[in-house]
């Protein structure tokens, strides 16, 4: 890539590149961010080490709140092309509400009116026994894990996808989103064997 072509896409001067290059310039934090992004928008990894790499084209990691909003972009598009079985696992849906923000309400709108469209389009969804916090429930099925045995690391299958997604992360959440028909396949039949054994939720007592 030319130093024309970085600072149009980075937002910047051809001359502040050419000086970020020979070093006569110590870039701001942002004007870093904005490179950085460029870099990685065209398949290249910056690694811990300070080296660089290409990006592996079956996975993609994306944080924080924009990279969870793609993650459901992604999948949209999955299960708008394909309909699909859906699993899900490890969901505390007020952490998902709260790192979707506003978009919360769109995905869950947009899911709906997908699922009336297409029959075959089903979600499953595993939450901590106890949990009546159905937000989904126009388009998904709940059943109730054992507590003990609930993890709060949610995972997702769809298609030959799989994604893994973090809260505990910085910045919050982590989607680490694996493109394997082979690690989908396992983590489906897991999940298979587990929703058989769990609880369909019973109706909330009134106090």
């Amino acid at each position: 890539m030319s130093q024309e072509e970085l600072a149009n896409f980075a937002g910047l001067t051809k001359q502040g590149v050419s000086k970020i290059e020979d070093g006569a310039v110590q870039p701001r934090e942002g004007t870093i961010a904005d490179i950085t992004r460029v870099f990685s928008e065209r398949g290249i990894d910056f690694t811990e080490s300070q080296g660089v790499r290409l990006k592996p084209t079956n996975m993609e990691t994306l944080e924080g709140r924009e990279g969870f909003i793609r993650f459901f972009e992604i999948m949209h598009e999955h299960l708008r092309t394909h309909g699909d079985d859906i699993c899900v696992s490890g969901v505390d849906e007020s952490l998902f509400v709260k790192y979707q923000g506003d978009f919360a309400d769109t995905h869950m709108s947009r899911m709906a009116e997908l699922a009336k469209q297409r029959p075959n389009l089903r979600m499953r969804i595993l939450i901590a026994d106890g949990d009546y916090n159905f937000v989904a429930s126009d388009y998904a099925t709940y059943r109730w894990q054992p507590k003990e045995l609930f993890s709060p690391t949610a995972f997702y299958v769809f298609g030959d996808c799989l994604a893994l997604i973090s809260f505990s992360h910085d910045p919050a959440p982590l989607v680490i989103l694996i493109k394997s028909a082979a690690f989908a396949e396992a983590y489906r039949h897991s999940f298979d064997l587990v929703w058989k054994a769990a609880k369909k939720p019973t109706p909330k007592e009134k106090t």
